[in-house]
């Protein structure tokens, strides 16, 4: 079980890193074609691996790891790529979910057995 819970930490926080591609590229491209067209392909990619971390973790922790990864990836390319202020309060926030995130991976959830 630990090992499939760990391959779907990684689909989840693959799925936070195509969807933040998608946002960066949305922002990067000038043609038209080139930012919808990668728009489309990173939310393709990123809904597939999404769907392959709720093979192994339930869908709060897949939805949360998701989210956290998303969110800290967008806001780091946001400060690198587009010199966009990074405030306390967005640090502050970014620690919060990742803490959140880390009770969540830690907790105990039962799993759904079928009644026949």
């Amino acid at each position: 079980m630990e090992g499939s819970s760990s391959k779907g930490y990684a689909w989840a926080i693959s799925a936070g890193l195509n969807a933040a591609f998608a946002a960066v590229s949305a922002k990067f491209f000038l043609s038209p074609l080139v930012r919808y067209g990668l728009v489309i392909l990173f939310n393709v990619i990123m809904w597939g691996c999404y769907v392959n971390s709720l093979k192994a973790l339930s869908s709060l922790q897949a939805t949360v790891t998701n989210f956290a990864t998303n969110f800290l990836t967008s806001g780091f390319a946001g400060f690198f790529l587009f010199q966009e202020p990074l405030s306390f309060q967005w640090f502050a926030g970014a620690l919060f979910i990742v803490i959140g995130v880390l009770i969540l991976s830690k907790s105990n959830i039962e799993r759904k057995t079928n009644i026949d």
